[in-house]
């Protein structure tokens, strides 16, 4: 059920102009936000972001697909960019159940259904997104063909310390911490607290000084670090997942070999028993290939519509 006409910050999106934003109720009440971009004859791109991320972040993909043909629709999750957030510290990234955001799926298609977007429809998951959205095809959303990148499969943590992240994170439920930052982690958004020599998401400075300047110029946007629960939450989704068989839409999932905030082990397994799938390694790349050099970029998008439209 669409509601009303939501805030869009056009100033800092680098996206097409043609972009319309709603505030959208889920089946639980909960407020999220839905962007979409309409202009397009060749489909629609349901694009699935990840953590700490808002649907101003992927103008600039937006604006790539509509130079393919291809409309594109987003969510700002539960729990970040400007829908409804369940703290009065908004920074802390959290979520009770990940089952919640399939909701928060369910409300996303019946707004593009609404708007009567061009057809067929195709997934887009971006690393938590990614994981979101292989519970959602598991479940049966109907697209034609999916594309993820970096997918949160498995999260990055060093052999050693997994078990120690489960057992503080189950801990966390039993004692009643679970709304404490995870470890090592604060309100402060990762784009502002690390310098671009540091960071795990791109090689490339122009685009993450973008990240940094959509946070500086709408700090409301800003997520920081994520809650015990959300971790105990994230573990048990990519562990429960690991042990279920690859859906049959054709997939392929397009990752960088320099990626250390997934595990990418993960992504390998995955692949490996997708029967209809496929997986292209992008040289040099880190977290997000979206956000990433020029010519990395042009290989996601030249990979990605190719694969989309092939099925279409």
């Amino acid at each position: 059920m669409q509601n009303s006409f939501a805030p869009f910050y056009q100033d800092v999106a680098q996206g097409p102009e043609c972009v319309k934003t709603r505030w959208v109720k889920a089946e639980d009440g909960i407020r999220l936000r839905v962007s979409v971009w309409p202009e397009g004859d060749r489909g629609t791109v349901l694009l699935f972001p990840g953590r700490t991320e808002y649907v101003e972040k992927y103008g600039p993909a937006a604006a790539e697909f509509r130079a393919r043909g291809l409309a594109t629709a987003s969510i700002d999750w539960r729990g970040q960019g400007l829908s409804n957030r369940p703290f009065p510290d908004r920074r802390k990234g959290h979520v009770s159940r990940f089952a919640e955001y399939q909701i928060d799926v369910a409300a996303m298609t019946e707004a593009v259904c609404d708007r009567d977007l061009p057809r067929p429809r195709y997934l887009l998951a971006h690393s938590m997104g990614g994981c979101i959205g292989l519970r959602s095809l598991i479940d049966g959303l109907d697209v034609r063909a999916a594309v993820f990148s970096a997918p949160m499969w498995g999260i990055a943590i060093q052999r050693p310390l997994r078990p120690v992240a489960w057992a503080l994170a189950w801990a966390a439920r039993t004692a009643k911490f679970e709304h404490w930052y995870t470890p090592g982690t604060g309100s402060r958004n990762y784009v502002q607290e690390v310098p671009f020599e540091r960071n795990h998401l791109t090689t490339d400075k122009q685009m993450y000084a973008f990240m940094q300047n959509q946070i500086a110029s709408h700090p409301d946007l800003a997520l920081g670090g994520p809650s015990l629960q959300w971790l105990h939450e994230a573990l048990s989704e990519c562990h429960s997942l690991a042990r279920m068989s690859s859906p049959k839409t054709p997939a392929v999932t397009l990752l960088g070999d320099d990626d250390h905030v997934i595990d990418t082990d993960r992504v390998h397994l995955r692949m490996d028993r997708w029967p209809s799938g496929r997986l292209v390694m992008i040289q040099g790349a880190k977290h997000e290939p979206m956000m990433e050099s020029c010519h990395r970029r042009n290989m996601f998008y030249k990979e990605a519509t190719e694969h989309l439209v092939a099925h279409s």
